[in-house]
Formats: structure tokens, C-alpha cells, sequence
């Protein structure tokens, strides 16, 4: 009885770690890509440089691959400790996670004032050599956005020392439209906008956190599981 429970544990961890195991290699894959094209979804952060999309994506698609490996081999194997080690790497990351999420919330006015005066230090480094990923980010953003500077549009006017803006912050884009008058130019804060954008996306934010904590609670309860059941078969056996 014991051992049927066992295989049928097994192969659930299995197809289980596996799924989880490709989507880390999907994820890998797409940190890779980003990287390998210029890095538009480059780091807006002068502090953390190498805090962007492709390389947080490439950590985490890594990260992703090792424990779904470690999770399929300790489960195909019943290997007690490739199991374990699979149930503690996996608690790491979920506590980690809910640690973060909860110092979030709780200094979300401090992170706030940081987050805006490390983007106004990252502007200075717009339209430089070596930084073609955080150029594009900001001209991303504030086309896309309809916006202009992290918190007015005279953050760029510290920049470049002159009454002038980015091309990407004119209301209607043209060649050198950044040197026209103020009233040709968004005048929305970017901060503000995407802030906002975000909040009206919590609900998707939100879902997108629960399934991802739903998924860890599975593959800890798997693994678990089975090697309760591998000790319970080695009793038995014994």
C-alpha cells in the first residue's frame, strides 16, 4: 500500500517539477533575449546598474531550472536527501519572497522617496555612452506613457543644463521637439503615471502573486509528501 502510494506521489512530483523546470527555461530564455537585444527593458536605476529586466529574468530562470531539476531528480531517484534539499531551497525562496512583500508594504513611503531621487540620478546618464538600455527604457516610457520626467518635466533641466527636454516627452514628436516651449511637452510625471497605472493593474498583480505562492505551496506539499513516503517505504521494506 505504502509503495503504491509512493509511485503515484512520485510521478505527480515528477510531471510536477518538470512543468516547472521548462518554465524556468522559458524564463531563462526571454532574460537571454532581452539581453542580447540592447536591453530596451534596461534598469532606470543609477544605483543598481545591473538591476534590470534581463538580468533579474536570467536569475530567476535559473534559479527556477535548479530546484525543478533538484525536484525531478529527487523524485525519480527517491533520494531522501535530493528531496529535502528540494522542500528547504524552495521554502528559501517563498520566504524570501514574503519578506520582501511585506517590507514593501510596510516602508512603501520610504521606498517611495528613494525609488524617485535614484530616478532622477539615472537621468543624468540618459543619451551617454554605454547606456543605450537606459536611454530606450525612458523613451519607451514616456512615449508610451504620455510623460515627462520622474517627478515634472524640468528634471530635465538639471540634465542638460538648459531649458529642454528629451524628444520622447513631445507631444507630438519631431527632430529636436525637445527644444520648443514647455507647452509642446508632456507634463504628466512618469513616476506618478506608471504608479498609478500599476494600482489600476493590482488585481492582475495580485492574481499573477497568488498563483506563483499557490504553485510553491504545491511543490512544497509534493515534496513533503514524498518523502514522508520514501521514509514510510524504507520502514516497510525494513
Amino acid at each position: 500500500m505504502a509503495r503504491g502510494c509512493l509511485q503515484c506521489v512520485k510521478y505527480l512530483m515528477f510531471a510536477f517539477n518538470l512543468l516547472f523546470w521548462l518554465g524556468g527555461c522559458g524564463v531563462l530564455g526571454v532574460g537571454i533575449w532581452l539581453a542580447a537585444t540592447q536591453g530596451n527593458f534596461a534598469t532606470l536605476s543609477s544605483s543598481f546598474p545591473s538591476l534590470s529586466a534581463a538580468n533579474l529574468l536570467i536569475v530567476t530562470g535559473t534559479l527556477v531550472m535548479a530546484i525543478g531539476f533538484l525536484g525531478c531528480i529527487g523524485a525519480i531517484k527517491e533520494h531522501k536527501c535530493l528531496l529535502l534539499a528540494f522542500f528547504v531551497m524552495l521554502l528559501c525562496v517563498f520566504l524570501l519572497e514574503a519578506t520582501i512583500a511585506i517590507l514593501f508594504f510596510a516602508y512603501t513611503d520610504k521606498i517611495d522617496r528613494y525609488a524617485q531621487r535614484d530616478l532622477k540620478k539615472g537621468l543624468h546618464l540618459y543619451g551617454t555612452q554605454g547606456n543605450v538600455g537606459l536611454t530606450n527604457a525612458w523613451s519607451i516610457i514616456q512615449t508610451d506613457f504620455r510623460c515627462c520626467g520622474v517627478s515634472n518635466y524640468t528634471d530635465w533641466f538639471e540634465v542638460y543644463n538648459a531649458t529642454r527636454v528629451p524628444d520622447s516627452c513631445c507631444l507630438e514628436f519631431s527632430e529636436s521637439c525637445g527644444l520648443h516651449a514647455p507647452g509642446t511637452w508632456w507634463k504628466a510625471p512618469c513616476y506618478e503615471t506608471v504608479k498609478v497605472w500599476l494600482q489600476e493593474n493590482l488585481l492582475a498583480v495580485a492574481i499573477f502573486g497568488l498563483c506563483t505562492a499557490l504553485v510553491q505551496i504545491l511543490g512544497l506539499t509534493f515534496a513533503m509528501t514524498m518523502y514522508c513516503q520514501v521514509l514510510k517505504a524504507d520502514t516497510y521494506c525494513a
